[in-house]
């Protein structure tokens, strides 16, 4: 049986308030702030009034598997760690788009600023027209528009590392094989459809021709993944999956999570084998990934069900649209 997971009190997070702000600061009270699987968020409340969030990384607050380290030369090996954060964090300032600042970097935690303005997400759904999408835009046009050569997290490209495998599809397809093993173990519905999906993702697979330019991506960039400030800045969180990869990963994701809002997101010119390849291996590891964490002690069980449970229906339609 698992043991409860044992989450930072207010006395825990202490020190590192001091080791961020001095001494003379007192923290009042913490909270730990919902949605993440790999790292933990807690809002730290200062005794001058200000807020803060801290961002650490431990076992428990880590609900994937753990038995074997992330290797970062793997562009969607776990994208969780400090490194990560830090350079993803450079990245982004460095090219002008806005993500929360980072305050102090300890070592297995990161205090960054408090944007305070709500998600993108609760302002969509009050005001679908609201601005805040347009300049999401306009930072996403500047972030697609800076390249590498190489493919790969961030973390690992900037540092002059190299990520394994040929290119971007042959990564993302034999990723995609891994995750429908693991999701016909999981789910019957995938297991009978096996060899005819299989197929599909070698065909697919097979289309996709040659580049040799790589842009700057967020990888799960959905509305709940953008705050704002509270005069309507889009500032980018959930940023350590950053990587230069094929700019139709982004959009696959974009279209998936965006809804109607997508129209009015920026439409470069894609390649559209390369969409039909990404879009179904993504959904696949949508069904395959929730289904993994249903299986151990993730707390919120329904709402990755009912991730795996849309996906596993898009999975089956795209199967079908192609037959």
């Amino acid at each position: 049986m698992t043991s409860p997971r044992t989450h930072l009190t207010t006395s825990d997070l202490t020190p590192l308030t001091h080791e961020a702000f001095g001494r003379q600061r007192r923290l009042l009270h913490t909270e730990r702030l919902r949605g993440g699987t790999k790292k933990g968020v807690y809002r730290l409340h200062l005794d001058d009034g200000r807020t803060a969030i801290a961002y650490v990384w431990s076992p428990d607050e880590n609900y994937w598997d753990q038995t074997r380290p992330p290797d970062h030369r793997h562009p969607f090996s776990a994208a969780t760690g400090l490194d990560l954060l830090v350079a993803a964090h450079d990245r982004l300032t460095a090219v002008g788009v806005r993500t929360p600042r980072i305050l102090y970097v300890g070592t297995d935690a990161v205090v960054a600023e408090d944007v305070t303005g709500g998600t993108l997400e609760d302002a969509l759904q009050r005001d679908p027209r609201h601005p805040a999408l347009d300049r999401l835009a306009d930072a996403l046009r500047v972030m697609h528009a800076y390249e590498s050569p190489r493919y790969g997290k961030v973390a690992l490209v900037d540092s002059g590392g190299v990520s394994d495998g040929a290119s971007c599809e042959q990564v993302v397809y034999e990723g995609a094989l891994r995750e429908l093993d693991k999701g016909v173990a999981l789910e019957p519905r995938l297991a009978a459809v096996r060899e005819a999906l299989a197929e599909r993702i070698e065909n697919l697979y097979g289309a996709v021709q040659p580049r040799s330019a790589h842009a700057l991506i967020h990888g799960e960039l959905g509305a709940d993944h953008v705050l704002l400030t509270t005069d309507g800045e889009p500032v980018l969180i959930d940023i350590e999956g950053l990587m230069y990869f094929d700019l139709e990963q982004e959009h696959v994701f974009l279209r998936l999570r965006f809804g109607d809002g997508y129209e009015r997101l920026p439409h470069p010119e894609l390649d559209v084998d390369r969409l039909r390849f990404y879009r179904l291996c993504m959904h696949l590891s949508l069904v395959s990934g929730p289904l993994t964490l249903i299986g151990g002690d993730f707390p919120d069980q329904r709402f990755m069900r009912d991730i795996a449970e849309h996906n596993l229906g898009e999975v089956l339609r795209l199967l079908d649209d192609t037959r």
